[in-house]
């Protein structure tokens, strides 16, 4: 005969708790894809695939911890999969192509079309020297985006500069499937982003185990929300300082070129006007600081390996 107890905790596991995630798939996140995370830093990432659609189950989205100077470091990036899950979800997608280019190949763009004209060199085929994507969207046109191989140099000293180097065809087609998505149907999937656009951890509730009965409704472990910033008098200071920091940071990350820099910024920020403001300079502020702690620790790996 069940004892009360394991039929309660069953029912319990069964229960959604954040979204449609169960306590049992709370606690499964916790200790695979997303171990290592903090309580806040876990629910920050629970309530980005809740409000995404994204499912870290289906390698859509990673949950990424790295050993920082103050403790560790949480990274959210968002694969392939991840994409077009956001981009198949509009009603008027249509689908896309999507290629690398070889020096060697056969390729003619038209800018104002969309279209490319593309053969490739089988036998012969050179080095990559770039890559597209077309989005398709029902009653719209089509959007192209060309990516050349000296536009993403700077991504092979960033922190994932490794696997750029491993598997940079890959990496190039999906640079462009990126870029082409975020136009056409106006999906923001830059790596990271949803950390800084998403609610900032100091206003969510932090994870933990809950008792669940089937007569009681529990409020959800993460609370949505946040921070709207507040203009001060001495704002213009602070956007000195912030400005200041940055070229401390890119320094940091090895970026020293002012293309790469501009590149770096338009990569990680969407700016508003001209110049970003003294918000969307703190938020790059953070997601520098990240890729910096990424960096170190992708440095202390290689350290650690035998010669």
């Amino acid at each position: 005969m069940t004892k009360p107890n394991t039929q309660i905790q069953a029912v319990q596991d069964e229960v959604a708790v954040v979204g449609s995630y169960t306590q049992k798939h709370l606690d499964t996140l916790k200790s695979t894809i997303a171990k290592g995370t903090s309580n806040e830093q876990f629910a920050l990432f629970v309530q980005t695939c809740v409000r995404t659609g994204l499912d870290p189950f289906l390698n859509q989205i990673y949950c990424i911890v790295y050993n920082g100077k103050d403790g560790p470091v949480m990274s959210m990036q968002i694969a392939v999969e991840g994409i077009v899950s956001l981009a198949k979800s509009h009603p008027q997608y249509k689908g896309f192509i999507a290629s690398e280019v070889r020096e060697n190949d056969m390729f003619k763009a038209n800018v104002a079309t969309g279209e490319v004209e593309h053969e490739p060199n089988i036998m012969s085929p050179g080095k990559t020297v770039g890559a597209y994507c077309i989005a398709y969207r029902e009653g719209m046109p089509n959007i192209l985006v060309i990516v050349r191989s000296d536009q993403v140099e700077h991504l092979l000293k960033g922190r994932n500069g490794q696997m750029w180097k491993d598997y940079f065809d890959d990496m190039i087609v999906k640079h462009a499937i990126k870029r082409a998505f975020k136009r056409q149907y106006g999906i923001e999937v830059s790596e990271d982003e949803f950390v800084n656009s998403g609610p900032s951890v100091e206003n969510i509730a932090s994870y933990e185990r809950k008792d669940i009965t089937p007569t009681a409704k529990d409020p959800e472990v993460i609370s949505p929300g946040g921070n709207q910033g507040v203009t001060t008098p001495n704002e213009e200071d602070r956007i000195k300082q912030a400005r200041a920091d940055m070229k401390i940071k890119f320094s940091q990350l090895g970026i020293t070129e002012p293309e790469e820099m501009a590149a770096y910024i338009a990569e990680n920020v969407k700016t508003k006007g001209d110049k970003p403001n003294l918000k969307e300079l703190t938020g790059l502020l953070k997601i520098m600081d990240i890729h910096i702690a990424e960096r170190l620790a992708a440095q202390a790996q290689d350290d650690d390996l035998p010669l």
